[in-house]
């Protein structure tokens, strides 16, 4: 994508967003007013992995049973072998053996859920942590915490997207200016913000100086448009853009994260390090099952693939981030829009289940126990602890210091941060 691509779509989401600026009942969003008391974590940076189409918890962090997808009829429960992981109690998947070592640092919060079965609603109920509404755009997680806490250095974006944009995973009411930059090739990073090699220096301040002159006279969108160009302008140059020279890293490293997948997560951690705040990355992009997370059918039967790249990438990223001191500075979230059923549908695959899954915390400081909340005994049930999406994105924003309740808008239609969520106070303890 280069610069121009990159600015025509941030101008054609702050078109359409910038209509929806004030709330339903008209209030404009203005500055935060002051929350409660909460469990303050100390995570510094977010890294968040996404597995867009629904990952199997039966067949990765909530096995019970062992199944059979290929017997006739079909027998419920995982479709792997159950192994130990290294907290007494928890079992995860043979394919997520490389998680299963590293479960000390990690909780599996077994007992998420919601009422949403349709991908894009899901999606976007699992990144904004509120059901689409037609009069008011939320923000996305990511672009809250760029807001709140903004980037750790000045010569980086504070959101950084490794995947393929879309509205749920935007700013929403906050505008652009705390939007995301993506990029989908981790060899080259975000085309366009290295400078036009034509242009010397001085002709840069010139087009610059220009920029600002038409700012006092841009409204709406346009004002949008310029500050996001700003924006750009502000991050182009070889000090940003070396953080995607993956080839500085020890082969042996890249090897351990493993392929395409396991390479963003790579950059997800030298992203840390460079001060962005927030990172989502991607899985499977290229659907190398032919199906993605989406195991319905035959999709299912290539699952294994999916699986053990996630684990790699994941285990991996865990033990980059501790030797390198920065694993209790770095919430590392696993999200999906809902689970799978522990039954198989006729073509040996699984529907939706989002009334009970599993999404992922590790690291960021927190008090692990390998699981929280309990299912029965095909995952399809929760007997203890629910955990609401709302629930979920409270304890995400405690860990990162982020009071939950605080306002993102005054007047008679305060927006709170999340819909009347609850950290999971056990991590904090």
């Amino acid at each position: 994508m280069n610069r121009r691509t990159f600015l025509t779509h941030a101008a054609a989401i702050a078109a359409t967003t910038s209509l929806r600026r004030t709330l339903a009942n008209g209030t404009p969003v203005t500055a935060p007013a002051p929350g409660g008391v909460f469990p303050r974590g100390k995570a510094e940076h977010c890294i968040f992995i996404w597995l867009g189409g629904g990952m199997s918890q039966i067949d990765t962090f909530d096995p019970k049973r062992r199944g059979n997808s290929k017997a006739k009829p079909s027998t419920p429960g995982t479709d792997y072998d159950i192994v130990d992981t290294a907290v007494p109690g928890v079992r995860f998947t043979e394919p997520m053996r490389g998680s299963a070592r590293q479960a000390e640092q990690i909780t599996v919060v077994r007992t998420v859920r919601h009422n949403i079965g349709e991908h894009a609603l899901a999606t976007n109920l699992i990144h904004t942590g509120r059901p689409v509404s037609g009069s008011t755009t939320y923000p996305s997680f990511g672009s809250i915490i760029a807001h709140e806490r903004g980037a750790a250095y000045d010569k980086v974006p504070a959101y950084l997207l490794i995947g393929y944009p879309n509205v749920s995973r935007g700013p929403g009411f906050l505008g652009p200016r705390h939007g995301y930059i993506y990029l989908t090739d981790t060899e080259t990073g975000p085309v366009g913000f290295s400078p036009t090699e034509h242009l010397s220096a001085e002709r840069t301040v010139r087009r610059q100086a220009v920029l600002e002159s038409l700012q006092p006279r841009a409204e709406d969108g346009a004002a949008d448009y310029a500050e996001v160009q700003r924006e750009a302008l502000r991050l182009a140059g070889p000090e940003f853009m070396r953080t995607f020279k993956l080839e500085e890293e020890p082969a042996a490293l890249r090897r351990a994260y493993g392929g395409e997948f396991g390479q963003r997560c790579l950059l997800s951690r030298r992203l840390v390090q460079s001060g962005v705040r927030f990172i989502e990355v991607s899985h499977n992009l290229n659907f190398i099952n032919g199906a993605g997370w989406d195991t319905h059918n035959a999709g299912h039967q290539n699952q294994y693939a999916l699986v053990r790249e996630l684990d790699s990438a994941f285990s991996t990223l865990i033990s980059d981030l501790a030797s390198k001191d920065l694993l209790d500075k770095t919430l590392i979230v696993i999200g999906t829009e809902f689970g799978r059923p522990g039954t198989f549908d006729a073509g040996g695959g699984r529907g939706h289940q989002p009334e009970s899954f599993s999404l992922v915390l590790a690291g960021g400081g927190l008090r692990h126990s390998g699981a929280y909340g309990v299912t029965d005994d095909l995952s399809a049930k929760i007997v203890e602890h629910p955990v609401s999406i709302a629930d979920f994105h409270a304890t995400i924003h405690a860990t990162l210091g982020i009071d939950p309740a605080k306002n993102l808008g005054a007047g008679s239609r305060p927006v709170p941060i999340t819909d009347g969520g609850k950290p999971i106070a056990p991590l904090f303890a």
